[in-house]
């Protein structure tokens, strides 16, 4: 694989507003879930919600857009000058040659959840104020986003669950090794709608306290929401020292099961495979591991059964969902960018709310954030439902 340079990137979830909050929380292990008051969910859980999205306004042109998944990419495109970044970026390669790949899981739902509320009482009929297309669609948070950076490349919203903005690197990755493009906006959006909490309620799979990923007595998820962006693009002539690069990336599908891993990670494994070798690499060249982990103790133990199998007990993980929840369709994109954070920052997250590690386990789980000025590969784990894995390696050029 020919690496791509991280040129810019970008995060924004509970834990914080743009690299400078995110990076504070992750070495202060400051998470940001709280009990849920959202909406008019009544549910014993807690989330990861991102203060301030309703006070988001979207550009007159764009007010069709208005939902509360684009008013959240609006909030996270606004952070650590990412906007000005791909200005300068079509000023390098020209509009047409910069694509948009996006992840997300449920887009805009929260909209047709409201305007299911105030559907005709006689026909049934939705308002007709109601644009499916501009916030429900999945496509919906790529046409927002594209008219938003005024961006005329090819354009994508991938939806594979909580592999979605994963595999929005890969796709941008082949789409510049075939020439298609030169750059490309990658990243995931997913808020909060009433579907998701009580869909994940149904299923068993929440949490009533913050969850615990890997701990002995987990229990399920919380879920979270972000926006995470980065600027991929083609390598220049000169890397900066300390850049951070894009190496591999590997996915799968090992369709187990609809909501349940394979017992023994086959899929998962499988995509870090594929990674470590279009890197180029040995397992042993991994020097933190950014887990999947939800929390619950199925996916944990699956994925612990992948891990173990390709890496020695020695190698360093956690799992970051303590700090932010699960935030799904938003949740690879945004542990990429927290990967990104470690390197540049030579630090790796100790997992929160993880109070007792399962024995189980075969390799050192950071519950402590821990500094080392050695450290510079990453890989990033994302296991979506229906067995859609994607595993991405990070590498902080010497």
């Amino acid at each position: 694989m020919t690496p791509l340079l991280l040129s810019h990137f970008t995060a924004t979830s509970c834990i914080g507003r743009g690299l400078g909050e995110t990076a504070a929380s992750l070495r202060t292990q400051r998470g940001g879930l709280a009990p849920c008051t959202f909406e008019t969910a009544r549910l014993d859980a807690y989330v990861g919600e991102v203060p301030g999205i309703d006070d988001e306004s979207l550009p007159r042109e764009l007010r069709r857009f208005d939902c509360r998944n684009n008013r959240l990419a609006q909030l996270g495109l606004r952070q650590d000058g990412f906007m000005d970044a791909v200005r300068e970026s079509v000023g390098r390669w020209g509009r047409r040659r910069i694509g948009l790949i996006l992840g997300t899981s449920t887009s805009g739902m929260l909209a047709t959840e409201i305007a299911y509320r105030h559907r005709d009482p006689t026909t049934g009929a939705l308002p007709a104020e109601f644009d499916y297309a501009a916030t429900q669609n999945s496509y919906s948070l790529g046409a927002f986003a594209r008219r938003l950076l005024g961006l005329e490349g090819p354009a994508t919203v991938i939806s594979t669950a909580c592999s979605s903005s994963a595999k929005a690197f890969a796709a941008a990755w082949r789409m510049i090794e075939a020439g298609w493009i030169d750059a490309a906006v990658v990243g995931g959006v997913d808020s909060l709608c009433l579907t998701t909490l009580y869909g994940f309620h149904s299923l068993q799979l929440v949490s009533s306290a913050p969850c615990k990923p890997f701990d002995l007595t987990r229990d399920g998820i919380s879920i979270g929401e972000a926006a995470a962006f980065v600027l991929l693009e083609r390598l220049p002539a000169h890397v900066d020292s300390g850049s951070i690069l894009l190496t591999g990336s590997g996915e799968s599908s090992d369709a187990y099961h609809m909501s349940a891993p394979h017992p023994q990670g086959r899929g998962a494994r499988d995509a870090m495979e594929q990674a470590l070798s279009v890197a180029n690499l040995a397992p042993a060249d991994i020097d933190y591991i950014n887990l999947h982990g939800t929390g619950t103790p199925s996916n944990d133990a699956a994925e612990a059964c992948a891990v173990s199998a390709l890496f020695a007990p020695a190698v360093r993980a956690s799992s970051t969902k303590g700090y932010t929840g699960h935030t799904l369709g938003a949740a690879g994109a945004l542990e990429a960018v927290i990967c990104a954070i470690a390197l540049t920052q030579r630090l790796m997250p100790g997992g929160v709310n993880t109070a007792q590690v399962d024995p189980a386990i075969g390799f050192d789980y950071l519950r402590e954030t821990r500094a080392d000025e050695r450290l510079r590969r990453a890989l990033s784990n994302s296991f979506g439902f229906g067995g859609s894995n994607c595993s991405l390696i990070l590498e902080r050029s010497p």
